[in-house]
């Protein structure tokens, strides 16, 4: 079996490791494609992949699409995915919408807007989409890998450009899997206009989000658990407590509490500034046993900009210390320092699932100004607070929180039962001892036997969107070809203002 799997970039991969091993272990043939390029460390760990497995090739996508057409789709695209926020389902989540209205061509957001609504925009949008001619360097990498199966994700970034990867498939009459990377991709982002042929979810939870908020038939969704954490079961610390302590710089004759920084919408929180509250709350506790408690504060990959100019080290028994997951070392450091902490506090990230697969309590502050964008005013926070009685003890005030920090900390190796509850239904719903990668892998194959596809023609009413789109397609070609004359224009103009009103101010004096 041939497998392409497109990825936005190759950190993604981190979340299919196991599955793209076990792929290859089985003897198939994979193509890891990435359309980005990032500095996380994915290149070096599929790398590492590539190397230990002859059938895994590494092959960077079809480059980032430029030129009118390009700029088209996306705004094509922007303006769709905004109309999916207009749903009363995200009445809930402002930010959220707010986010893709902002986003979307300002046309389209004042059409939709107005007396016209939502609809009428919606199918001028979906009609011009379908116009959009599949791009030549997608249809010529799909001819020359020759899959049998198109993995794609995300797929559901707002104006991504992989719904190009979807349609080119489609083209070539292949089969298309949208394997869901993490909890709240189909939530949080793009509707699927297209649906695959199957779309692999972790759990109950997911697969109705695949029907209820995509449309997607329910005999295409396949339930498989959540492989990206399959690698926390079964194993223990790499060093004893006192070398790890020593390693990260915590005092080793004490329990210490794990911070795990969130990947935030920008603009929302700045969450150093958080965490220096949430420190000098926790040293302000009345009990001892917290006031005292070591703190290992864990940034998150994306945002360690934030962290540069930020200094701790005024605060005792406090450390900003861990790398992303993606190789070896990283993973073992990861993971003893959950495995050791007495407990894991944070606002919004994955770090909270993986923490309840080592069995941590996990703790979360709902302060209105963070939960309203960050918190609850997401869908997917929500499945923390509700799945077989909720993961997370919450408060809604620093000192609240503070308090019930000593009724909810555990020792090495975990043992809360909220975690044990949740890991139950949201991670391993088919039990505990039963590993999602196999299901995944099988999920694979079985998806490359399917019939494969009749290739889609543009039809009538693709030539139709063809014909109207082609207009626009040329003026945004000229628009972009005088852009960098205007834009030399503009600031030749504006600094020969800028001279003249200098050389009057100096007359006037």
């Amino acid at each position: 079996m041939k497998v392409l799997f497109f990825v936005r970039h190759y950190s993604y991969l981190r979340l299919f490791e196991s599955a793209i091993d076990a792929l290859a272990a089985r003897g198939h043939q994979v193509t890891l494609a990435a359309d980005h390029s990032e500095v996380m460390g994915g290149r070096q760990m599929v790398e590492r992949l590539a190397a230990r497995y002859p059938g895994i090739t590494v092959a960077d996508a079809p480059g980032r699409h430029s030129g009118a057409w390009a700029e088209l789709a996306r705004k094509i695209r922007l303006g769709l995915d905004h109309l999916r926020f207009l749903d009363p389902v995200y009445d809930r989540t402002p930010h959220l919408r707010a986010r893709a209205r902002d986003r979307a061509p300002r046309l389209t957001v004042a059409l939709a807007e107005s007396f016209i609504g939502p609809g009428p925009v919606r199918a001028v949008l979906g009609a011009l989409e379908r116009g959009l001619p599949a791009f030549a360097g997608t249809l010529r990498f799909l001819r020359t890998e020759r899959p049998d199966v198109v993995l794609i994700t995300p797929l559901v970034d707002i104006g991504s450009l992989q719904v190009s990867h979807m349609a080119a498939a489609r083209t070539l009459g292949l089969r298309v899997v949208l394997p869901v990377g993490s909890w709240d991709h189909l939530s949080s982002k793009s509707l699927l206009r297209d649906i695959p042929d199957r779309v692999i979810v972790w759990n109950e939870s997911q697969r109705r989000e695949a029907v209820d908020l995509h449309g997607v038939p329910a005999g295409r969704v396949v339930v498989t658990g959540a492989q990206a954490y399959d690698q926390w079961f079964g194993r223990g610390p790499v060093r004893p407590r006192s070398e790890f302590c020593h390693r990260v710089g915590l005092p080793a004759d004490r329990p210490f509490l794990l911070y795990a920084c969130s990947s935030l919408f920008r603009g929302t929180v700045y969450e150093p500034a958080f965490v220096e509250q949430w420190i000098q709350a926790v040293r302000a506790s009345d009990d001892p046993r917290v006031r005292d408690l070591p703190i290992l504060v864990r940034p998150h990959p994306a945002r360690l900009d934030e962290w540069s100019e930020v200094d701790l080290t005024g605060y005792k028994d406090v450390v900003l210390w861990g790398a992303h997951p993606v190789d070896d070392e990283a993973k073992a450091d990861y993971f003893d320092s959950m495995y050791y902490s007495a407990g894991v506090v944070g606002v919004n990230t994955s770090a909270f699932i993986e923490a309840a697969c080592v069995g941590k309590p996990v703790h979360a502050v709902l302060l209105p100004e963070i939960s309203k964008t960050n918190q609850e005013g997401t869908l997917h926070f929500h499945y923390l607070l509700e799945v077989n009685g909720g993961l997370l003890y919450t408060t809604r005030s620093l000192a609240e929180h503070v308090r019930s920090l000593s009724g909810a900390l555990v020792g090495e190796g975990g043992g809360d039962p909220r975690a044990a509850r949740f890991v139950d239904g949201f991670v391993r719903p088919f039990g505990r001892d039963q590993a999602a990668t196999p299901r995944f892998v099988e999920a694979v194959e079985a998806a490359a036997t399917l019939p494969a596809p009749a290739p889609v023609g543009r039809g009538v009413a693709g030539l139709l969107g063809y014909l109207a789109v082609l207009p626009m397609a040329v003026a945004l070609a000229a628009n972009l070809r005088t852009q960098p004359w205007r834009k030399r224009t503009r600031n030749r103009l504006r600094k020969g203002y800028q001279r003249r009103q200098a050389e009057l101010f100096r007359w006037i004096k």
